[in-house]
C-alpha cells in the first residue's frame, strides 16, 4: 500500500495545504517519511489523515463558484468500529458544506472493505446538500454491495457509468461536468 499515492496531475490547479478556506490548510505531507498505517501496512505519506486509524483522504480539488469537491480514498472505511463517517462529516464534510460545496465526487478504488453501521451521518450529509448530490466514483463492488446493506446509496450515488469512470484522463471540471450529467440523467 506504501505505493500508491494520491492522484496528483491536478495539483497546479489546486492544492488543499494551500488553499485557506479548506480544512486541510497548511497540512504538511512528508516526502520520504512513512507514518501513517492501515492495520500494520503503511501508506504513502501524501494521504492526508480525518482522525480515523483506517482510513485517510486526500482532497484532490474544489471549486467554490461550482461548489465542488473532489476526494480520492484509502484504506477501509469502517463505520462499525473507527466511526469513519463521523470523522469524515465532522472533520472534513462539515468544513466544506459551510464553504458552500454542495457537490461531491468521492473517489474510491482505493477503499478495501466497507464495515457499516447505522446511515444517520450520511443522512445528514445528504441533507445538507439538498440542492447538490454526493456521487462514489469506481468503488470495488463488494464495497458497494456491503455499502448497499447498510442502504448508504439512498444518500450516495453508486453505479452504472459511475463505478467504471476513467476519472484520470480528466481534467478536474471535466469530471465534474462528466458526473453531473450522468446524475442530472439518473435523477431527471
Amino acid at each position: 500500500m506504501h505505493t500508491i499515492e494520491p492522484h496528483y496531475a491536478w495539483l497546479e490547479q489546486y492544492s488543499a495545504s494551500e488553499d485557506p478556506r479548506s480544512p486541510l490548510f497548511e497540512a504538511e505531507n512528508s516526502l520520504d517519511t512513512y507514518t501513517n498505517t492501515v492495520y500494520g501496512y503503511y501508506i504513502h505519506p501524501q494521504w492526508d489523515s480525518l482522525d480515523s486509524e483506517t482510513l485517510y483522504l486526500k482532497i484532490l480539488f474544489v471549486d467554490y463558484d461550482l461548489g465542488i469537491g473532489i476526494i480520492e480514498f484509502i484504506g477501509e472505511w469502517n463505520d462499525a468500529i473507527e466511526n469513519d463517517i463521523m470523522q469524515l462529516k465532522r472533520n472534513i464534510i462539515d468544513l466544506m458544506t459551510h464553504e458552500g460545496i454542495r457537490k461531491f465526487i468521492l473517489i474510491g478504488e482505493n477503499v478495501f472493505n466497507f464495515h457499516g453501521s447505522d446511515d444517520s451521518y450520511y443522512e445528514e450529509w445528504f441533507e445538507d446538500v439538498e440542492d447538490g448530490w454526493i456521487a462514489g466514483v469506481n468503488f470495488q463492488e463488494h464495497v458497494i454491495r456491503e455499502m448497499r446493506q447498510y442502504n448508504i446509496d439512498n444518500y450516495v450515488n453508486f453505479g452504472g457509468q459511475l463505478d467504471e469512470l476513467p476519472w484520470r484522463t480528466y481534467p478536474p471540471r471535466k469530471l465534474f461536468e462528466t458526473v453531473d450529467g450522468l446524475l442530472q440523467r439518473r435523477l431527471g
